[in-house]
């Protein structure tokens, strides 16, 4: 009755993840997933015309958009292609199709992404952040406004999906050494 019971449990807490995953695994990287489908839907949008927003982002890409015509919308839809790429590479992770492909490549793949990831949102974040207090004086104009959005929103989305990414990686790379001493 009892290893009855403890079957059921088990069956219930895995219940829509992949056989040998934590649930560190299968949240990171639907987290990191959902964080890339939802910036890439902010870069279909203003791809296709929308304005909201657009002001927050400043520099060339806030004036390509604001033109707007074939240029800016093949830059924006590349970039939201690039962000779904970044979605599904997250999902190889924890859903059963991404066994399909060899285990350590796509590891590899997923780690490189991350640390650009968490790199250039860092990167940024900081520089940003030495400019919104004076800590540094870049040699032109700054759109204040524009850099607190990058510091505090565009920026850190970056290093906050690399981050899950990461953190995907590595649990899984832990599940699978568990499931491979089992």
């Amino acid at each position: 009755m009892r290893a009855a019971a403890d079957a059921v449990a088990g069956a219930r807490n895995t219940v829509g993840m992949s056989a040998g995953l934590s649930a560190r695994t299968w949240r990171a990287g639907y987290a990191a997933a959902g964080v890339a489908v939802l910036y890439a839907g902010v870069s279909v949008y203003w791809a296709l015309g929308g304005t909201v927003l657009l002001s927050t982002v400043g520099g060339w890409v806030e004036d390509l958009a604001r033109r707007g015509g074939a240029a800016a919308v093949a830059v924006g839809l590349l970039a939201a292609a690039v962000k779904i790429a970044g979605a599904i590479l997250a999902l190889a992770l924890v859903r059963p199709a991404g066994r399909r492909v060899p285990q350590r490549p796509l590891r590899a793949v997923a780690a490189a992404a991350s640390g650009l990831l968490v790199v250039y949102g860092a990167v940024l974040v900081v520089a940003g952040v030495l400019v919104l207090t004076d800590a540094i004086s870049p040699a032109g104009a700054v759109d204040r406004t524009a850099l607190r959005w990058h510091v505090f929103c565009w920026d850190a989305w970056f290093l906050l999906w690399g981050l899950l990414l990461g953190l995907a990686v590595i649990s899984r790379r832990r599940d699978d050494q568990q499931t491979a001493a089992t």
